[in-house]
């Protein structure tokens, strides 16, 4: 599916991925939803990969709080660049690692509902206009929640199956 341009693709790409991702978790047993991923990854099982995705999608909704207060969030998070994001990504997996993949799940499909509150809240212009909002910088909103939604989405999906083999 291409990248979404206007606000229908973008509802259609974001809750198609979503729903296609949760379609594979569905399909694994509960001994292989434990499984280990191959070494190498940072995300060693399902439950981290969720996980990953539940909490930018908390960061995403932080930005947006703070950006359409006329704030300039601190993006990725406070103390991060996104040239250090991988140090960042390792603070979320160790932050989860505890917690059983049925709550990881239930705290994804929160977080997702109120992304996707954010994009219906939003005409088509308000969505796709570039430099529109001062925190997108020469971006559009859209352009961050398809990064927080649909593509991440998509990447999540074809990593666990990948790693699932």
């Amino acid at each position: 599916m291409p990248r979404p341009g206007n606000k229908e693709e973008l509802i259609e790409a974001s809750r198609g991925n979503f729903e296609k991702l949760n379609t594979l978790i569905d399909s694994y047993s509960s001994e292989e939803l434990e499984k280990e991923f191959p070494e190498g990854t940072l995300n060693r099982n399902i439950r981290d990969m969720l996980a990953h995705l539940h909490h930018w999608h908390l960061m995403l909704m932080e930005w947006y709080e703070t950006g359409m207060k006329g704030v300039k969030p601190e993006m990725p998070a406070k103390g991060y660049s996104w040239k250090t994001l991988p140090e960042l990504n390792k603070k979320i997996q160790e932050k989860y690692r505890h917690e059983p993949i049925h709550k990881v799940r239930e705290m994804l499909g929160d977080s997702f509902y109120r992304t996707q509150e954010i994009i219906t809240s939003h005409t088509n212009e308000e969505l796709f206009e570039k430099k529109r909002y001062i925190w997108t910088g020469s971006t559009s909103l859209g352009a961050y929640l398809i990064s927080n939604t649909s593509s991440h989405y998509n990447w999540a999906f074809n990593l666990i199956r990948k790693s699932m083999k």
